[in-house]
């Protein structure tokens, strides 16, 4: 009789494409999906709270469809090691199989965890089910890691195409016997405010709902994605990064889905992919970026302390309106749109010149798509301190980017509402519009809508000024 195996779940929260589910699905015996909740292992980079949030919805979701298949998940608390020991002895599981992730601290952990499993002769093993490709299998002419974006990513299109995605496994045999477990709501994972539902309300969250986001994208958006992902006042993106982040959907899935339904067309969106391959291989090769300027001579640049501002920024209370909408966005849906993301990120390292950590730290606590390998790349591009980044001189005037993403203001109308009546023309610049329009609007500046934290010019100026003053310009 074939022993029960253990599947470990992770940021893998689905039934398709999912390369150690399907591995115990084949083995004949009971299968048993279980999920370790252990934040302080991921220290100091433990989920901020929009992620708890989604991790609560996406354990219910993922538990429903398991009992829809004949299945349930197992959820348990504590150290995982200790965890899965327990339950290899209440189970008499001759397997404990598991997807690999590339965050440095769970790099060792599962490490030390396959160890102790194979010592105790547990067939322990782990699958490739979070990548395209593995960072690891990437690498230079030279055997070295890649630190420019644009000859990895010809690298990787020059291999094999990603292997076709794997089915939901057609049956999973349960235990005679379910050991004790724990549902969600015993992890405390939802603040105790309102927030959380706000938060959830903007999402389907789960396999099922992944499933329908990348549907609908590859028969919409996805065919102009080229013209409109820059557009946040257009629906132009996928919005699939939480799903992938929680690996609710795979991005094999993703790949073959816009691949197969739009060739050479889906490149512009594929391209995206593959920056977020970038990004892993980047924290695989160089894991103190999480903390530390990749660039080290960033390591002494002259970084200012302005709480006030900071509270702003993350109140989107800037004066600038693209950048306020962005913000309150985030707050109010655990997601922003990239573009709007690189103009508040480059308003907080070169307008306020507060350090690209303090965004990072709050991107991720705020979003739902909180990826360390993502959050820590943006970062650090938009910071100019990482790789292949942005040069740090290019300072994106708020107005501007506006003007030109934001034509009509539909955006900030949306997330700024005190502007709502405010002419196309004055939408991203209130502060210049003639004190006649802005009465009409009913608009007290300082008031109801706060005057510029600081001028852009001047802000770009003593930008330049502090990168002048480190070493290398």
């Amino acid at each position: 009789m074939t022993a029960p195996t253990i599947v470990w779940l992770r940021r893998d929260l689905r039934l398709a494409d999912n390369p150690a589910l399907a591995a115990a699905a084949r083995r004949g015996g009971a299968v048993l999906p279980v999920y370790v909740h252990a934040p302080e292992e991921e220290a100091p980079w433990q989920p901020g709270a929009a992620s708890r949030v989604w991790l609560h919805h996406s354990l219910g979701a993922l538990d429903a469809a398991l009992r829809r298949a004949g299945s349930r998940l197992l959820i348990r608390q504590g150290p995982s090691r200790e965890t899965l020991d327990a339950l290899v002895r209440e189970t008499g599981a001759g397997s404990v199989l598991w997807n690999r992730l590339h965050a440095p601290t769970t790099i060792a952990r599962d490490t030390e965890i396959r160890s102790s499993l194979r010592e105790r002769g547990i067939d322990a093993r782990s699958f490739d089910g979070a990548l395209l490709h593995e960072p690891q299998a990437v690498k230079t002419r030279t055997g070295t890691a890649f630190r420019v974006f644009t000859p990895f990513w010809k690298t990787c299109q020059s291999a094999p195409p990603p292997p076709t995605p794997l089915p939901v496994p057609s049956r999973l045999p349960p235990p005679s016997h379910w050991p004790d477990g724990v549902a969600p709501p015993a992890l405390g994972l939802l603040p105790r405010h309102d927030w959380c539902h706000t938060l959830a309300a903007h999402w389907t969250i789960g396999e099922a709902g992944a499933l329908a986001r990348l549907a609908r994208f590859v028969t919409g958006a996805a065919a102009g994605y080229g013209d409109d992902r820059d557009r946040p006042d257009l629906d132009g993106c996928s919005r699939l990064s939480p799903h992938l982040h929680f690996g609710e959907i795979s991005p094999r899935q993703v790949w073959h889905a816009v691949h197969d339904a739009l060739g050479t067309a889906g490149a512009p969106y594929l391209r995206q992919l593959w920056w977020r391959e970038f990004a892993h291989h980047l924290l695989f090769h160089a894991p103190h970026t999480t903390d530390e300027p990749l660039q080290s001579r960033f390591r002494d640049f002259p970084w200012r302390g302005d709480p006030e501002g900071r509270v702003a920024w993350q109140r989107g209370r800037t004066g600038y309106p693209l950048v306020d909408a962005g913000m309150r966005e985030l707050w109010a849906t655990g997601w922003m749109h990239n573009r709007v993301r690189m103009n508040v990120a480059s308003f907080l390292v070169k307008h306020l010149l507060l350090p690209w950590t303090d965004g990072a730290r709050w991107f991720w606590d705020t979003l739902v798509d909180a990826d360390l390998a993502n959050n820590t790349l943006g970062w650090q591009w938009t910071a100019g301190c990482g790789a292949d980044a942005a040069p740090y001189f290019r300072v994106f005037n708020p107005v501007l980017q506006g003007e030109r993403f934001d034509p009509s203001g539909d955006y900030v109308r949306r997330w700024v509402p005190e502007l709502g009546v405010l002419p196309a023309r004055w939408i991203h610049q209130p502060w210049a519009a003639p004190a006649e329009v802005l009465e009409t609007a009913g608009i007290r500046l300082g008031t109801d809508y706060p005057r510029p934290l600081v001028d852009h010019a001047f802000a770009r100026g003593r930008a330049l000024e502090a990168l002048a003053s480190i070493s290398g310009e």
